[in-house]
């Protein structure tokens, strides 16, 4: 029971983090743009992303479709990775911790979401019996 605790709290905080950033992402969007391009990003990617994210978080937190949601958490996990080896190539480590914060609430959600969801993934650890 505890891991179903643990999977939303989880979840949670990695909602939240993928949902401030498409936040900044529009708000500040001439920020973000000179940002990317400070990392060798072409800018129309701030659009692009801002999609994904809203959609990436829309599909586990809705999980209507199992192999969506999965595809969700690998999207998530290649972006987080790119996102602090940005960060850490353009010598600025620690605009990398947000990337590091979500890697660990990401990979907690995708280890435990089966003790918490009623359809389990086939590629999430399976629940303890």
């Amino acid at each position: 029971m505890s891991e179903f605790y643990v999977y939303w709290a989880a979840t949670a905080l990695l909602v939240l983090l993928y949902l401030s950033s498409a936040v900044t992402y529009i708000i500040k969007a001439d920020r973000v743009r000179q940002m990317m391009l400070g990392f060798g990003y072409p800018s129309y990617l701030v659009h692009i992303l801002t999609f994904v994210k809203l959609a990436a978080v829309a599909a586990i937190v809705s999980r209507l479709n199992v192999a969506i949601s999965d595809l969700a958490y690998a999207g998530m996990l290649f972006h987080l990775l790119l996102s602090g080896l940005a960060h850490i190539g353009v010598r600025k480590p620690a605009g990398a911790l947000p990337a590091a914060a979500g890697l660990a609430l990401l990979a907690t959600s995708f280890a435990t979401q089966n003790a918490a969801r009623g359809i389990p993934s086939p590629y999430a650890l399976a629940q303890a019996l």
